[in-house]
């Protein structure tokens, strides 16, 4: 018993440490000192204990081989994630003679239905119908019904059909289902901001879909550019468009100032190119390379003659906007629930002249800081910065006269951990030691550069005094040369 016990205690070491090949050698050395001093060996044990040797040797061996197995299915379902990654952020198109054309989608194509639902106005305010009846399968449309929808639709811009087109709407009435549903409840809060801006500078309404492509209705998003917000201004763009951008402050994900910056870009855009589709593309990748587009293309201004090119997302750009019009107005066709809307408390903006951290408000006044942040996107750090100019701060509606009661209380309460400090003192206790003034020690070798320096000085004062001298000389000389006819003619005159 005591050599089995023991055998099993080595064994376990030898598999803890990898040295199970070497169990058996070990435990035969050790077991030679336990014959000469504890009790004699049996031969039977030894037996069966070398034949459980064996078999745990095997089993070893099996458990060596399914690590490798489930390695190598890691690796197939890595390369498998790779490649949805990949289909997530590209689309292929095979033209007539089977050449490919990798076109990458817009960034709110990539954004993950996750990210949407895990917002706060969604989780407070959208919620799955359950009383959708409709089938999951997406129903497949002849090439017809699609052209007929598209010219039915009531829209300015040219919403033409291609393969290109067909392509997309394909997508997002397939991969991108359940993102539909999410921004077609969600465009309960935001079409009508952007309707408004688009009015207000005389634009085709149908442009509010373009949030759609570029960041799926998500306020927080941002490109792997820096581009951000809900209509992915660059930060130079949203700077030339009034918009404030800093360390403290980011407009671009305030969905009203950022609407409005984008109406003025769309309507300056259209009075350079002049068509609704050259201004939607310029949009993704700037008015210079679609100029560039139309020098190459021969001068020609249509969207469809220059996309060959264009930039790889540009040439999705305008099919994408053309998709998503589409399943916005046309999802019930392809059993696309939309997601079920509360509508929103109302809200109003206040005033503040001082720094606020939002910490303060919802300890204050007992509101969830969440709720703060989705109605102040635009300040980073959950700080109003009231100091440097009147800031807006947006409550709920109940909460306005709530703020205005309790102002000073909400100003008192210390957050002074959170907030950056006004003053500070330097510590110059017990262990401080001030450093003493240097004072310049001169050795021989200094006193003979300063000896030096002072003759180059005074042979440089020596030197341009003579020059001055002599440039005097010069002056006089002249001015006697030109004196001396004078004095001759004189006196000629005086003998006449």
């Amino acid at each position: 018993m005591i050599n089995k016990s023991l055998k099993y205690y080595i064994l376990a070491l030898a598999i803890l440490f990898g040295l199970s090949p070497f169990a058996n050698s070990i435990y035969a050395n050790i077991n030679e000192f336990s014959t000469l001093s504890l009790a004699p060996n049996n031969d039977a044990d030894d037996e069966e204990e070398d034949d459980e040797d064996d078999e745990d040797d095997e089993e070893d061996d099996e458990d060596e081989e399914d690590e490798e197995e489930e390695g190598d299915e890691e690796d197939e379902n890595d390369e498998e994630n790779d490649s949805i990654a990949n289909d997530n952020e590209e689309i292929i198109i095979t033209d007539k003679d089977g050449h490919e054309d990798i076109i990458e989608v817009p960034g709110g194509m990539a954004i993950d239905f996750d990210e949407l639902v895990n917002q706060y106005n969604a989780q407070q305010y959208l919620q799955t119908d359950t009383t959708c009846r409709m089938s999951n399968e997406n129903p497949e449309y002849p090439q017809e019904v699609y052209m007929d929808r598209l010219k039915r639709m009531p829209t300015a811009i040219e919403m033409p059909w291609n393969e290109v087109v067909q392509k997309f709407i394909d997508r997002y009435t397939g991969r991108l289902r359940r993102s539909v549903t999410f921004m077609l409840g969600a465009s309960n809060f935001y079409m009508p901001i952007f309707e408004q801006a688009l009015e207000v500078y005389g634009l085709p309404l149908e442009l509010k879909y373009l949030p759609v492509i570029e960041s799926a209705l998500n306020p927080n998003a941002v490109s792997p550019v820096g581009a951000g917000g809900l209509w992915q201004f660059m930060n130079a763009t949203g700077k030339r468009y009034g918009l404030k951008i800093n360390s403290m402050i980011d407009e671009r994900r305030d969905a009203v100032k950022s609407s409005y910056a984008a109406a003025h870009y769309l309507s300056d855009l259209y009075n350079i190119f002049g068509d609704w589709s050259l201004v939607i593309a310029a949009y993704n990748c700037g008015p210079g390379n679609i100029n560039k587009a139309i020098q190459r293309a021969g001068g020609k201004r249509d969207y469809w003659e220059i996309y060959p090119y264009l930039p790889s997302e540009t040439r999705g750009y305008v099919p994408a906007f053309i998709a998503a019009n589409y399943v916005m107005t046309y999802y019930c066709e392809h059993n696309i629930c939309p997601m079920l809307t509360k509508l929103p408390v109302q809200t109003d903006t206040i005033m503040l002249y001082k720094n606020l951290h939002f910490e303060q408000i919802s300890q204050v006044l007992g509101i969830d800081i969440k709720e703060l942040r989705t109605l102040n996107p635009q300040y980073r750090r959950d700080i109003v910065t009231g100091y440097s100019e009147p800031t807006d701060l947006r409550l709920p509606v109940d909460y306005i006269s709530k703020f205005i009661e309790m102002e000073d209380s909400i100003f008192a309460y210390d957050v002074s951990d959170l907030m950056k400090r006004d003053l500070v003192d330097v510590n110059d206790g017990p262990g401080y030691t001030a450093r003493k003034p240097v004072t310049r020690k001169y050795t021989r070798s200094t006193k003979r550069v300063t000896k030096a320096r002072k003759r180059g000085r005074s042979a440089k004062v020596r030197a341009s005094k003579k020059r001055k001298t002599k440039a005097k000389a010069k002056v006089s000389k002249k001015r006697k040369a030109r004196k001396a006819p004078a004095k001759k003619r004189t006196s000629k005159k005086r003998r006449r």
